[in-house]
């Protein structure tokens, strides 16, 4: 288990387009996401510790935040050759396993991933309504083997704010997960 921290893409930075396949093969992009909603991007996928480690309470956190009015897409951007617990029928399974209700996509060629610099699982991505980056980080303080409680504390405090209107900390902490598993030459700049 490689322990890779998020980039810390530039706060302000607009959301990349894309366009992905969902579990049931719908092509899914960015336009299909109301403008008049937030949005919040999670690089993930099913066989990550890191990610299996909030998955309860990251579908928890799902239901409740889309009823606020929170949109929110998942993605699994590794290479599948190398990784098969992360295929695409594995993403489908991983969605009923979990009881995720947001669009879990695939990003076979890693383009997406590329564009929001991404580079663990998991790794969070929310942007306002005008689709700018207002916080990317982590999820909580919790990590496999550290004793603390899953919370979402991070990521629910920016989303609350956001939601209110009021000003989100531009101080955050970086997300800590396994590597995107890239596809061999195909490592981004931002990452090698």
């Amino acid at each position: 288990m490689s322990l890779t921290p998020s980039t810390m893409l530039e706060l302000g930075t607009l959301a990349p387009h894309f366009s992905l396949p969902d579990t049931e093969g719908n092509i899914v992009s960015l336009d299909d996401f109301p403008g008049t909603k937030p949005l919040l991007m999670v690089f993930m996928c099913n066989h990550c510790p890191f990610v299996i480690h909030i998955r309860k309470a990251l579908s928890t956190f799902a239901k409740e935040y889309l009823a606020k009015g929170l949109s929110i897409v998942g993605v699994n951007a590794n290479d599948t050759v190398s990784y098969p617990a992360d295929s695409p029928a594995m993403m489908k399974r991983e969605v009923k396993l979990a009881d995720y209700t947001f669009p879990y996509l695939f990003d076979e060629s890693q383009s997406v991933a590329k564009a929001y610099q991404a580079a663990c699982t998991p790794d969070f991505f929310l942007f306002d309504k005008a689709r700018k980056l207002v916080y990317r980080g982590q999820f909580d303080d919790s990590r496999p083997g550290n004793g603390k409680t899953v919370t979402g504390a991070d990521l629910r405090n920016a989303v609350d704010a956001l939601l209110e209107g009021a000003g989100i900390p531009t101080e955050q902490k970086p997300g800590i997960g396994c590597n995107i598993k890239w596809k061999r030459g195909n490592e981004p700049d931002y990452f090698v």
